[in-house]
């Protein structure tokens, strides 16, 4: 036998793929009608999230200044605590559908606090408020550590949390 006619790995060649037997392209129209639904129902939920992302813009710079306020240092503490009121009462300014929230004060402040409020707000907190706004400097400089990281943590539970009717 000759060494010609003897085959040879090297010899071998790669088949070309043939065509599948079937279709990759839906056989019927329902499924045509399914894609177009589902492309419907993902783009109408991504209106929908992009609005409520556009919406929730106050939220989210309120959370940026609060977060900016906390970290002050204890020279700039007294001007971050006055700021704090101002910061809530803009928030619910600018709340959706918050009606007439820039003349409230003391009780009816609390009670809008409170019913806009995930968890109970500490009662007397619209009272804090006001004294950090209006009170002498002195009382502002008694304040310890862990009251003014309370007053902090409450704002932002308030702010991330509020309940807005939409």
């Amino acid at each position: 036998m000759s060494r010609a006619a003897v085959p040879s790995i090297d010899q071998l060649r790669e088949l070309a793929p043939g065509s599948p037997p079937f279709s990759y392209w839906p056989q019927t129209w329902a499924w045509l009608v399914l894609a177009l639904l589902i492309l419907a129902v993902s783009l109408l939920w991504g209106v929908w999230r992009w609005r409520r992302w556009q919406a929730d813009r106050y939220r989210r710079e309120a959370l940026a200044r609060l977060d900016q306020l906390a970290a002050s240092d204890v020279g700039q503490r007294l001007q971050a605590l006055r700021e704090l009121p101002e910061l809530l009462k803009r928030v619910a300014l600018s709340m959706p559908g918050a009606g007439a929230v820039a003349n409230l004060s003391g009780d009816a402040w609390q009670a809008f606090l409170d019913r806009h409020a995930q968890a109970p707000m500490p009662q007397g907190f619209a009272q804090t408020l006001h004294l950090l706004a209006y009170a002498p400097e002195a009382w502002l400089h008694r304040l310890d550590e862990q009251q003014v990281a309370a007053l902090f943590s409450t704002s932002r539970s308030w702010i991330e949390g509020h309940h807005v009717a939409v």
